[in-house]
């Protein structure tokens, strides 16, 4: 698994973001998708537990990686 962790003192995380988030996750399994697996609070941080994607975030590979706008296209679309 992989755990995100959110901190609830940032003014970026607004506590109804984290909790549609999580709502979110919850309704959504797809084999194409990280699956939301459970959820904590920890202190002032809520730690959201998921199943791990091995390579990195798809941010990640994407920012690494040139891509012809057909390819783009294709990921998109997944």
């Amino acid at each position: 698994v992989a755990i995100k962790k959110i901190s609830l003192l940032q003014e970026s995380c607004r506590n109804e973001l984290c909790v549609n988030e999580i709502q979110v996750m919850r309704s959504n399994k797809n084999t194409n998708l990280v699956n939301y697996v459970d959820s904590y609070l920890v202190d002032e941080e809520v730690w959201l537990v998921m199943e791990y994607m091995d390579g990195g975030s798809l941010h990640d590979v994407i920012r690494e990686t040139r891509m012809a706008e057909g390819e783009i296209a294709a990921v998109s679309r997944e």
